[in-house]
């Protein structure tokens, strides 16, 4: 009979222990998820302001990031503020679980230590986000025309089915290469601010310290990752807007210039980086909540 004994102890060890990259999956996934659904808002503004369709004042407004808002609500109610909001979901699930998961299973895969150097952080992040990227770069798609109010499509199943029927899979993977040149690098700008800033940091004596450094460094990090990959947001908008005007990165970032000069690059950074930024800080202060009570860490 002993030899049929269990203990508990020894396999609630042994279940932690099993299957890290299908928890580090579900940790990221959990906690984007719910970061997602309430800065979606910001992301929404972003797009129109870099849309044509609201920037045709004959005087821009003094606040343009508020005027939008004030806009979509008179026209589409508070809700129109969360248009856009199941592509978002449907990207963000297995968007940020790859991410995570993947940045989980590299490090461990490579024995990186912790505190990564910056190198290693960069090539982490970069490494991690072009593989979801590339995954979901369809849904990416869909999500910008649904938020742009450009295109009025019923759902996402018929938004796929159109573009593919009209544009082909060229249409589906529109807008790739800003969208790994604005995802890559924030990524793995955002992984290397974040692990530097934390080392620099005092360590934390008790977890309402450790969740107030963790949230405080990622705010330092989203803005400075923030700022440096703005062009490339402001191209893969257009180039998924109007593929058929853009059909490459260098003739959207040579149309931006010639018509907004440099400033055109930074259209809708502001709702941007507050958006990316408290949704980045949020995901990874939950996910490493998360990682650290189920034994990940």
């Amino acid at each position: 009979m002993e030899g049929h004994l269990v203990d508990p102890d020894r396999e609630e060890m042994e279940i932690s222990e099993d299957y890290p990259i299908l928890k580090s999956f579900l940790a990221g996934s959990f906690s984007g998820t719910f970061s997602t659904i309430l800065f979606q808002p910001l992301d929404l503004v972003k797009t129109r302001l870099q849309s044509p369709v609201a920037n045709n004042h004959v005087c821009p407004p003094k606040h343009p990031m508020l005027s939008t808002m004030i806009n979509i609500i008179q026209k589409e109610n508070i809700l129109g503020l969360w248009r856009g909001m199941t592509p978002s979901i449907t990207r963000v699930i297995p968007g940020v679980g790859l991410y995570f998961s993947s940045v989980h299973y590299l490090k461990h895969s490579m024995d990186l230590r912790d505190p990564l150097t910056p190198l290693q952080a960069v090539s982490l992040g970069i490494t991690a986000r072009t593989m979801s990227g590339c995954l979901l770069i369809p849904i990416t798609v869909v999500k910008t025309r649904f938020e742009s109010g450009v295109y009025r499509y019923e759902s996402m199943g018929q938004a796929l089915k159109l573009i593919y029927k009209q544009e082909g899979l060229r249409g589906l993977s529109s807008g790739l290469a800003p969208t790994l040149l604005r995802d890559a690098p924030y990524s793995g700008l955002y992984l290397m601010f974040y692990t530097q800033l934390k080392e620099v940091s005092s360590l934390a004596l008790d977890n309402k310290k450790l969740i107030t450094m963790n949230f405080g460094c990622g705010i330092l990090a989203g803005i400075f990752a923030s700022i440096a990959t703005h062009p490339a947001d402001v191209v893969k908008t257009k180039m998924q807007l109007y593929p058929q005007e853009f059909r490459n990165a260098y003739s959207g970032f040579l149309f931006v210039y010639n018509k907004y000069g440099v400033m055109g690059y930074f259209k809708g950074i502001v709702p941007r980086m507050l958006r990316r930024t408290l949704m980045t800080t949020m995901a990874w202060t939950v996910y490493e909540q998360i990682t650290r009570t189920i034994g990940l860490k």
